[in-house]
């Protein structure tokens, strides 16, 4: 079993880095996709990225679109297989509106779903809050869950790439872990 994260800004490069992993895994491959499904008709530009992205995947991949328990999908896996999971803050879009005595055991689940699971698991996440608190409380709470869930994933990742301007860097590697308990700001 190996888990990588993938963390990046958007247009960063992070899905096709995970792509790239996942076809060079030799596995059966189970692409989940946590975003809205798209509505052409409503939102265009949301159903053309989603096109890009189906374009680049291969057709033998399983494509899975995923709610808000990410580890009962993951439980679903064959195993072995390469779960491509992207992204993670769709994922965290969906759970929004739940209170923290909600999600928290959502993240729970999935946390533990991840240590059982025995084939390859590539996580994309967006790295979020580089700038400004946001001003409202649904901007905040985002921020923060993507960054909690990132510090809470990353001890269990056997890699972890950042990736920016097409260009990936192994922090498993290059990187010195922050001692301490995570603090929340």
């Amino acid at each position: 079993m190996s888990i990588v994260l993938i963390c990046g800004p958007v247009r960063s490069g992070k899905s096709r880095l995970a792509e790239g992993l996942a076809a060079a895994s030799g596995l059966p491959v189970v692409y989940l996709a946590t975003g809205p499904k798209p509505d052409p008709e409503t939102d265009p530009e949301w159903a053309e990225r989603v096109q890009q992205h189906r374009q680049r995947r291969p057709s033998g991949w399983q494509t899975w679109e995923t709610g808000r328990d990410l580890g009962a999908e993951l439980q679903k896996l064959p195993q072995p297989c390469c779960a491509l999971v992207d992204s993670l803050g769709g994922w965290v879009a969906q759970g929004l509106d739940c209170p923290s005595s909600e999600w928290d055991p959502l993240v729970q689940s999935f946390l533990a779903t991840l240590q059982s699971h025995r084939g390859e698991i590539l996580l994309v996440s967006e790295e979020v809050g580089w700038g400004v608190v946001p001003a409202y409380p649904l901007g905040r709470r985002f921020r923060d869950r993507m960054g909690e869930l990132t510090q809470r994933l990353a001890p269990l990742a056997d890699q972890v790439f950042l990736v920016t301007a097409g260009f990936a860097l192994d922090l498993t590697r290059l990187g010195i872990p922050v001692a301490g308990k995570m603090e929340q700001s």
